[in-house]
């Protein structure tokens, strides 16, 4: 079954506001050519990946080009490791305190990762939580960056070498700890690169860089050099999981080149996202994400605007009352009861082919069959680049 992707809005609800009204933090001075660095949770599987790191950071710090922020996710596993132990407490949390909890999993990876610098003989000072500057709207498990105050950060990195950074972390107005969401490292690593002035972000993860499919689970993928923002957002959107979409949205609006990088020695670069790229085709599968059809079309706007309105990722499908919840980490079932909605039934996996801005959404029955599914999609593509189109515009950070 093949569905079409409606085009996301320009803006709308949901989307970040103007910097000079608490949106997209403005571009702060360079800190001494301060470089940012992030290093995803597949960096850190047993100490000696945060050996690893330390030794890694040591060599760009003797390049001599300025201090480094460098952004840590939690190892692997250990954030869903304590949403499972919250769970066998309260199976329905509220976002409050899974924020609280949650956001523990990348504190600890950031003073393991500084701890490992001390024994390298790297100076570092960690930033977390309220330290750091970055504030948030209040929806606590899935929050927003509405504003950023950059003097705690360019302070530290006029006194350290390295400066830590644990990943998602942000408050709201009131001081409470809110968390950006699953794999949001990286937004706060493109939020430290525009508060400091950075011209560029490493984003290092375990894949070198942005393919026309997961390389993982699709035999032939093909790696993409040079990929505009609006394909890297549109990739996201559908679920591919080498970038965060908030953190491409946020790094558009402040001219903030993505530079990814593998996550392991010798760090190898493979894709440059920034404003140019050629036209792609790609397939994206997140075996996480799920369909939901509804009873109407009304029953699936609602839902759409619920899951846009709570800051989850969420494509309406065309061709039938039909909603893409993107990524997993959410209890549908709960979110539907507290926001008196009539929960969807599963309508498979989806499957999703870029060919340029334009997307077709298939839906697999389980994800099996999705992974058969992207392989087949995959081999039909021919050498060479999509066709040119008009980018699709999508909602704000």
């Amino acid at each position: 079954m093949a569905v079409a992707g409606r085009r996301q809005p320009a803006g709308g609800r949901g989307a970040e506001r103007g910097a000079d009204r608490g949106g997209t933090p403005r571009p702060g001075h360079a800190v001494s050519a301060a470089r940012v660095l992030k290093f995803g949770g597949s960096s850190f599987a047993g100490p000696d990946g945060y050996e690893r790191v330390a030794d890694a950071v040591g060599r760009r710090l003797r390049e001599g080009r300025g201090p480094l922020a460098v952004v840590v996710s939690a190892g692997p596993g250990e954030t869903e490791a304590l949403r499972e132990r919250l769970l066998g407490i309260d199976p329905h949390p509220e976002d409050e305190t899974l924020a609280g909890l949650l956001t523990l999993a990348d504190t600890a990876g950031a003073q393991l990762l500084a701890a490992a610098l001390h024994r390298a003989g790297v100076g570092s000072a960690v930033l977390a939580g309220q330290q750091l500057g970055l504030v948030s709207d209040s929806v606590f498990a899935r929050a927003r960056l509405v504003h950023t105050d950059p003097g705690a950060l360019t302070a530290a990195l006029a006194r350290h070498e390295v400066v830590v950074v644990p990943g998602g972390q942000a408050v709201d107005a009131q001081g409470r700890p809110t968390w950006l969401g699953k794999n949001s490292s990286d937004l706060s690593a493109v939020a430290v690169a525009a508060a400091v002035g950075a011209p560029a972000c490493e984003i290092h993860s375990d894949v070198d860089g942005i393919y026309s499919a997961d390389p993982h689970l699709v035999p032939g993928a093909r790696l993409l050099p040079l990929v505009s923002y609006d394909t890297a957002s549109l990739l996201s959107l559908h679920g591919a999981k080498v970038i965060h979409r908030r953190a491409v949205e946020m790094a558009r609006k402040c001219g903030v080149e993505l530079v990814l990088r593998h996550g392991r020695p010798p760090f190898a670069h493979g894709t440059r996202v920034g404003a140019a790229g050629e036209p792609v085709r790609a397939v994206v599968l997140n075996r996480r994400s799920v369909a939901l059809r509804y009873s109407g079309e009304a029953e699936a706007d609602r839902a759409y605007a619920a899951l846009r309105a709570a800051n989850a990722d969420a494509v309406r499908l065309g061709g039938g009352p039909l909603v893409v919840a993107v990524g997993g980490f959410l209890d549908l079932a709960e979110f539907h009861r507290r926001r008196g909605l009539a929960p969807g039934s599963g309508a498979g996996v989806p499957v999703t082919v870029l060919r340029g801005p334009v997307a077709t959404t298939h839906l697999a029955a389980d994800a099996d069959g999705a992974v058969a599914l992207a392989r087949r999609l995959h081999g039909t593509f021919e050498n060479g680049p999509a066709p040119r189109a008009r980018p699709l515009r999508l909602a704000g950070v």
